[in-house]
């Protein structure tokens, strides 16, 4: 647990080594569709930017309008955070961050660069061979710029690598289940962030033993469950707040959460469609959800598996796809009586605020607990 910490919280100077052990180069992505297969296959690290928060006098004048979590990426870049990225690709997705990639290569020209289609109607009869034909100009690209073959084997090897990873992750949010489970949400989110900024043959080894020692811990006592919905998260302040009062983030339904482990790529002849399919297959985001709404079922059903008893929305400050989808969320959770509060962020959390927001929501659900286990706030474990 302590190596994939310090991992996410040093990750610029891991990639740094990584670089000068391999000789490879590094490829800076910003959303989980893309698909990091095609360039792992190739030889590279994808890397995804996560925002920090720090002092910031570039962006206001570049990319005003932003979230702050976009900002911050593009703030990262002229502060020499990324100086060891080679190349960056952005997909059809978020405004934002097309926004903080097309300022990015404006400051830096020479970065390798690629703009992926993804559709945005994912179930689409022709989404299929539109994202087959992208992946086909990106696998393209990435030879002519390499100098190498994106071989069948290399993509075999590549698939096998990223579905044995996703597994492994699904196995940690497995043991989260348990009324007694034996990982806090904090320790889930650090794991989950630093796997996305890692060599993934590397995180796999990691893993393998991780979960060998976690299954072996004494596990932490029943405590109130939540559920984290809403924007992407880059750090895990607001699962440590939430077990500081004495419950626990069992889990969430965010992109970089469950929405980029849920499924895996199921092997073709083909291998760039199977990819594709893989991509267009993951759990829609609240920007991809725009037809038939799947999103709140499968909320749903998640809070149910996991037992939750109550839900926490974070959106970021103007994030768009959050704030057009949360009209929905909420009709779901008033409408089978679920408990939920709702707060905006940015790049930082507002402690207090959140605090006494999280308090209100523990000791609305606090009376109405079920199950055997009880409550017992001054005997929960909580780290």
């Amino acid at each position: 647990m302590k190596t994939f910490k310090e991992i996410l919280e040093n990750r610029h100077a891991y990639a740094k080594s990584w670089k000068a052990k391999t000789g490879r180069k590094v490829l800076g992505f910003y959303d989980t569709y893309f698909p990091e297969e095609v360039a792992y296959a190739a030889g590279l690290m994808p890397v995804r930017i996560l925002a920090e928060h720090e002092a910031d006098d570039v962006t206001d004048r570049l990319m005003y309008g932003n979230c702050y979590c976009t900002r911050d990426m593009l703030n990262q870049f002229a502060r020499g955070r990324y100086d060891y990225i080679d190349g960056l690709v952005s997909i059809e997705s978020c405004q934002w961050w097309y926004n903080a990639f097309d300022t990015t290569l404006i400051m830096f020209p020479d970065l390798f660069s690629h703009y992926l289609f993804t559709p945005d109607y994912l179930d689409a009869r022709t989404s299929k061979d539109v994202m087959r034909s992208e992946l086909s100009v990106f696998a393209e690209r990435l030879e002519e710029w390499l100098g190498t073959k994106i071989t069948d084997e290399k993509l075999d090897d590549a698939i096998n690598v990223y579905n044995k990873n996703r597994a492994l992750l699904r196995r940690i949010y497995e043991l989260r289940r348990f009324d007694t489970p034996v990982i806090l949400g904090s320790e889930t989110m650090e794991i989950m962030l630093a796997n996305q900024v890692m060599d993934k043959a590397e995180a796999n080894v990691m893993l393998e033993s991780l979960l060998s020692d976690i299954e072996k811990r004494e596990p932490y006592q029943d405590c109130v469950r939540l559920m984290l919905l809403g924007s992407e998260t880059y750090d895990v302040s607001l699962e440590r707040l939430v077990e500081s009062l004495g419950a626990n983030v069992v889990v969430d339904e965010l992109d970089n959460g469950t929405g980029c482990i849920a499924n895996d790529v199921i092997p073709l002849k083909d291998r760039l469609m199977a990819i594709g399919l893989r991509y267009l297959g993951k759990p829609h985001s609240a920007l991809k959800d725009s037809i038939w709404r799947r999103r709140q079922e499968r909320i749903f059903q998640l809070y149910e598996d996991w037992q939750a008893d109550g839900v926490i929305i974070a959106k970021q400050i103007y994030c768009h796809p959050h704030g057009t989808d949360m009209y929905a969320v909420w009709k779901l959770l008033r409408e089978r009586n679920i408990p939920y509060i709702t707060f905006e962020r940015d790049t930082t959390l507002p402690q207090e605020e959140t605090r006494l927001a999280v308090e209100g929501l523990i000791s609305q659900i606090e009376p109405g607990r079920t199950r055997i286990a009880g409550w017992s706030r001054s005997g929960a474990k909580t780290g």
